[in-house]
């Protein structure tokens, strides 16, 4: 086929920047995990041995990852004292993990992915599935770390008081069940701000459970918060005033199923809130940076998440068309978009 020579060095210069990108994940995972970038955040302008001093790390490979680092525009580099500064926005990002918008559970979760790529290599050809519990344990983590900014950043502020009339049961006291709650984030932040409401975290992977049990206990909410290892179409109880969905109805086997028992638990005048990723009903929608990182996530995650257990393999694209037609199964007849980020949107589900 004849080649255009500008298209084609546009794309190969497209395409170091990307294998730039996924070399460097690697050590950005590294520089999360050994605290380098809390080590420099504050800090102002360091020598690769007061970094290497401050971590405990060795001055070689320090020298190597600021070059990256910086090479990437991560950290600010001055040639004349030969000095190294992250900056605070990236700071922010890369090191406040109190921040909404930081960002270091996203290394574990490309960790955990390339991990998984010899299985899901031959899943492509298989078209068997992949639980959650089936990868590399930094998944999990590196997942909660990854959302937890974003619920933090938005959960309490803005996702429920634009639910109608359930900032005020909450307030009150309010029976709530957070459905496929993994490492309890979204529970937990519930709990500490309405203490007069008893909150209920499910999920079907044991050990995320265990890990939520010991987050609450941390957090001082354990009187307030029970964990349970259970599925989104059986978990106990009745009567909840709010149901909670968090990026999850997409990866679930049985969707429309767990929609049914929603509303089977769910009280009369209760409501459901599912958060999921923002996306476009159709392909063209989603072809956006944003597209790109859930379209990948949703192949290597999502999609064999829901095959593992038979179900419709959703995908962290579904879009609101089809979630809505995943809501009205379970026998929802009003469904509003009650609020959005450019990340998520959250939709508001009654009987």
């Amino acid at each position: 086929m004849p080649i255009d020579e500008q298209k084609m060095h546009a794309f190969m210069g497209q395409a170091v920047g990307d294998i730039g990108a996924a070399m460097s994940a690697v050590l950005a995972l590294i520089g999360d995990k050994l605290g380098l970038y809390k080590a420099m955040a504050g800090a102002g302008p360091m020598s690769v041995a007061e970094l290497a001093r401050k971590t405990g790390t060795t001055e070689r490979y320090v020298r190597e990852w600021l070059g990256n680092q910086a090479a990437g525009g991560y950290v600010a580099y001055d040639a004349a004292t030969d000095k190294y500064t992250l900056p605070p926005e990236q700071a922010t990002a890369l090191a406040d993990e109190n921040s909404p918008f930081f960002i270091g559970g996203a290394w574990e979760v490309i960790a955990a992915v390339f991990k998984a790529e010899p299985r899901m290599a031959e899943n492509f050809k298989t078209g068997r599935g992949l639980d959650w519990g089936e990868h590399d344990c930094r998944l999990c983590s590196g997942t909660e770390r990854f959302f937890r900014p974003n619920y933090r950043g938005n959960l309490v502020s803005s996702w429920i008081p634009a639910l109608e009339g359930v900032q005020a049961k909450l307030a009150a006291g309010a029976k709530v069940a957070d459905v496929g709650c993994g490492h309890g984030a979204s529970t937990i932040l519930m709990a500490q701000s309405f203490p007069k409401s008893h909150f209920y975290g499910f999920d079907m992977h044991a050990p995320s459970i265990e890990t939520a049990a010991d987050r609450a206990r941390a957090a001082g909410v354990a009187d307030r918060v029970t964990f349970d290892v259970a599925s989104s179409t059986n978990y106990p109880g009745s009567g909840f005033d709010l149901v909670a969905h968090f990026d999850c109805l997409h990866d679930m086997g049985d969707p429309a199923g767990a929609a049914k028992h929603v509303a089977e638990t769910l009280d009369r005048n209760g409501t459901w809130m599912i958060v999921e990723p923002l996306a476009a009903d159709r392909v063209e929608g989603n072809l956006n940076p944003v597209g790109r990182v859930f379209y990948a996530a949703s192949t290597m995650v999502c999609v064999p998440a829901s095959l593992a257990h038979h179900g419709p393999a959703l995908g962290a694209q579904a879009g609101e068309k089809r979630l809505r037609e995943v809501i009205a199964a379970g026998g929802f007849t009003r469904v509003r978009r009650a609020a959005e980020t450019p990340f998520n949107l959250v939709l508001e589900a009654r009987l």
